[in-house]
């Protein structure tokens, strides 16, 4: 029977060497057989050393969302004082890990064991960071379905920007994995767009990663700031969540092996947004003539309300020069003579005889 085998990474912590020559006792984790103080040596501080130069160190590890608290007062009193109230946050991980074990990987056996040999997704996800945003939870993909990349406002920065991990995930997913579908996917309430609409215009460089980051989507809150000044922040903020996604889509032509795959109908560029507050979700598609891969425009699938893509301006057709009109000149005709018609002459005039009266008779 295959075993299963769950590992734990915590901060490492010095141990009394009273401690690290306490009898080794074997404890069982999910199958496999581990001996207490090897977990314990696996736990021990790398920087021992700092401890003895400076006696008076003190390191304070206080972890709110589980409960553990560690603190490490004075080395030489060489004593730990560890409490640990959220194990079972580990319990239920584990829990959920043989749960996941038996009900999905042991019942997909064949399926899992053909993953192991590689992988051949349809889509490469690019979302946000944010702990609620989950693409598999939300959209329901299966391991090996989605090739899926996280980042800060799920922003995609243009090719000349330079190697990004996110362009890294896009490289391999375009041109080894060749996914045929990219989805970015944006969502409400995006601390990522509040600190990228916080910024001042006149901000061209920080010490904050954050905000050295979100400023790749610069254009979509300069335009945000155009079509909506007229709204409150919040507003605003929810209107630059989808418009910076519609930038992001509008990234991804600049990188040429994307704009090449596009153009001839073997990748589909796709805008998508996630509404937790009201558990909604938008879809829309970047749309290109493939014959002319620069012109496109989104077309909503189930969205109202998304900005509109400008136009394409032509330049105005030059004027055509009005040509001089010829002078035409029509020759006077000739007079022609007038034909001398012949004198007709005259009939002779008929003469009849004239007819007598008829002398009366009388009878005998």
């Amino acid at each position: 029977m295959s075993q299963a085998v769950f590992q734990f990474s915590s901060p490492t912590v010095s141990l009394p060497m009273e401690v690290m020559k306490s009898p080794a006792k074997s404890v069982t984790i999910f199958g496999s057989q581990l001996k207490s103080w090897e977990i314990e040596q696996q736990t021990h501080l790398r920087f021992l050393d700092s401890f003895k130069r400076t006696p008076t160190l003190r390191l304070k590890a206080l972890r709110e969302s589980t409960g553990l608290t560690q603190e490490i007062i004075d080395n030489q009193q060489k004593s730990i004082g560890t409490i640990e109230k959220g194990s079972d946050t580990f319990k239920e991980m584990r829990h959920r890990f043989l749960s996941f074990k038996k009900d999905k990987y042991l019942e997909n056996l064949e399926h899992y064991q053909t993953l192991a040999k590689g992988q051949a997704p349809k889509f490469m996800v690019i979302a946000c960071a944010d702990s609620r945003v989950c693409p598999s939870s939300i959209l329901g993909f299966q391991p090996g379905e989605a090739f899926v990349v996280r980042n800060v406002a799920n922003l995609v920065p243009p090719h000349e920007n330079g190697p990004t991990e996110t362009n890294a995930a896009l490289e391999f997913a375009v041109n080894s994995l060749e996914v045929e579908n990219i989805l970015v996917v944006g969502h409400s309430c995006c601390g990522g767009i509040h600190a990228l609409m916080s910024m001042q215009d006149e901000t061209n460089s920080s010490n904050s990663f954050i905000k050295s980051w979100v400023v790749v989507g610069k254009a979509a809150r300069l335009r945000t700031k155009a079509a909506v000044s007229n709204l409150d922040f919040d507003q605003q903020c929810r209107h630059c969540e989808k418009e910076s996604i519609n930038k992001s889509l509008l990234n991804l032509l600049t990188y040429p092996w994307i704009e090449d795959r596009v153009e001839k109908g073997m990748l589909s560029l796709h805008g998508g947004y996630y509404n937790f507050v009201e558990c909604t979700f938008e879809k829309w598609t970047l749309s290109c003539d493939r014959h002319r891969s620069k012109s496109c425009s989104l077309a909503p699938f189930l969205e109202a309300g998304l900005p509109e893509i400008p136009k394409l301006e032509f330049p105005p057709f030059p004027e055509i020069p009005t040509l001089p009109k010829p002078e035409l000149t029509i020759p006077e005709f000739p007079d022609f003579p007038k034909p001398e018609l012949p004198e007709i002459p005259e009939l002779p005039k008929l003469t009849f005889p004239t007819i007598p009266e008829p002398h009366s008779t009388t009878n005998p």
